[in-house]
């Protein structure tokens, strides 16, 4: 069985094509910049060689015929027919409280996600733009709809309810409904695979580190909280957005900075040109941030110190809330490849049990392994995300019924 998975951004469409009895890539690759004149097509397929080419794609239809095209190439495709692809997963950022699960799409299920856009307004159209092109370019191939919200819905009403009045909910549907749950999914798993034990035994905290960040409490496999909220720009100080804020700064910009008045600049700055980006005033990319520390950078220093700070803070109230905990799994772009962030986060954790081995932390490897001490209490794991595998795999499921 081959499953192709599909993420569409607001100016991309990333793929992956799985064959699922190994679970390994066949084919892989992104169309970037649609509807741009820089855009370009980046595509590899295994044994060969990664291809990248400048493309004219005026729309995500244009780009999933790109790359059915490539996939079908007589001399460089993947597949015969279409016929060999059983389903397509597509990666759904919000799906609000309509949808906890994973489900087959029909007509009813893409009436639901349009009820979603107002609350995702920067990825639901895309998502649905490229549910559409998928069903033009691959007839009669089931697709399956994965939310990145899905896998919090376990959270207790009072995790994910705003103190706000009840209308609000009732209404808006305004609660804290989290993201990265595919890959704070993923990694649990792997976590109990690792540690030896049923997931169903464990507490664990997982801390998805990258231009965006969330760290959520697992409970015997169930989530008890996560730091993002009802978008995605709550929680820890990210790449370029701010986390928590004191929500009476806003009323305070709208009445004194005229050009904050529109609700879309102010998105823009909380969202794009805040967090170590606005700290730094270099960069949202940690890489850049590190070196400019090493390189005597004061508001580089300070930006680093309060990304890793306000981590530590989340992993320390979920320690809190788990009662203790058995792992600290690391993921993510920043999570999986940068030991001074895992380093800065980890020090002083003493008393709740958690001490890493430097040298270990510090190689230079992309691979799942434990990097705390013998007599950590609590152990330290880095663990390559793969909400692409995750995404297949539950396509599958519902495929199968499994």
């Amino acid at each position: 069985m081959k499953v192709l998975v599909v993420n569409c951004g607001s100016s991309s469409v990333k793929y992956t094509l799985f064959k699922m009895d190994n679970e390994k890539k066949v084919a892989w690759g992104i169309v970037e910049c649609i509807g741009l004149p820089e855009a370009y097509y980046k595509r590899q397929s295994a044994g060969h060689e990664e291809k990248e080419d400048s493309v004219r794609v005026k729309n995500h239809t244009q780009a999933v015929e790109l790359v059915i095209k490539e996939l079908l190439d007589k001399e460089n495709g993947s597949i015969q027919s279409i016929d060999e692809i059983a389903v397509v997963g597509h990666r759904i950022v919000h799906g609000g409280e309509k949808f906890s699960k994973p489900v087959l799409v029909t007509e009813e299920v893409k009436e639901g996600l349009k009820e979603c856009f107002s609350i995702a307004p920067l990825h639901t159209p895309a998502h649905y733009a490229g549910i559409e092109a998928v069903e033009k370019m691959l007839p009669g191939i089931p697709s399956v709809l994965v939310f990145d919200t899905a896998f919090h819905q376990t959270m207790p009403d009072y995790s994910y309810m705003y103190a706000l009045p009840y209308e609000f909910y009732e209404k808006d549907h305004i609660r804290r409904y989290g993201f990265h749950g595919t890959s704070h999914n993923y990694v649990s798993q792997r976590a109990a695979v690792m540690l030896g034990k049923p997931l169903s035994e464990l507490k664990l905290i997982t801390a998805h580190l990258g231009n965006g960040s969330s760290i959520t409490a697992i409970e015997r496999g169930k989530v008890i909280d996560t730091s993002m909220g009802f978008t995605p720009l709550q929680g820890v100080v990210m790449g370029t957005r701010c986390g928590d804020i004191d929500p009476a700064i806003i009323a305070y910009l709208l009445e004194f900075y005229p050009e904050y008045k529109d609700a879309a600049a102010l998105n823009i700055l909380l969202n794009k040109k805040s967090g170590l980006m606005g700290i730094s005033g270099l960069s949202g990319d940690m890489r850049t941030i590190v070196k400019a520390v090493a390189a005597g950078n004061k508001k580089a220093k300070l930006a680093f110190n309060m990304l890793c700070y306000s981590i530590k803070k989340y992993i320390s109230a979920y320690f809190g809330v788990l009662n203790g905990a058995d792992a600290l799994v690391f993921t993510a772009g920043i999570g999986e490849n940068s030991p001074t962030v895992r380093e800065q986060i980890c020090s002083n954790f003493q008393a709740l049990g958690i001490e890493i081995n430097v040298e270990e932390n510090n190689k230079p490897l992309n691979s799942e392994r434990f990097i705390s001490t013998p007599e950590s209490k609590v152990k330290v794991i880095i663990i390559p995300t793969n909400e692409e595998l995750m995404i297949a795999r539950e396509s599958k499921k519902v495929l199968t019924n499994e």
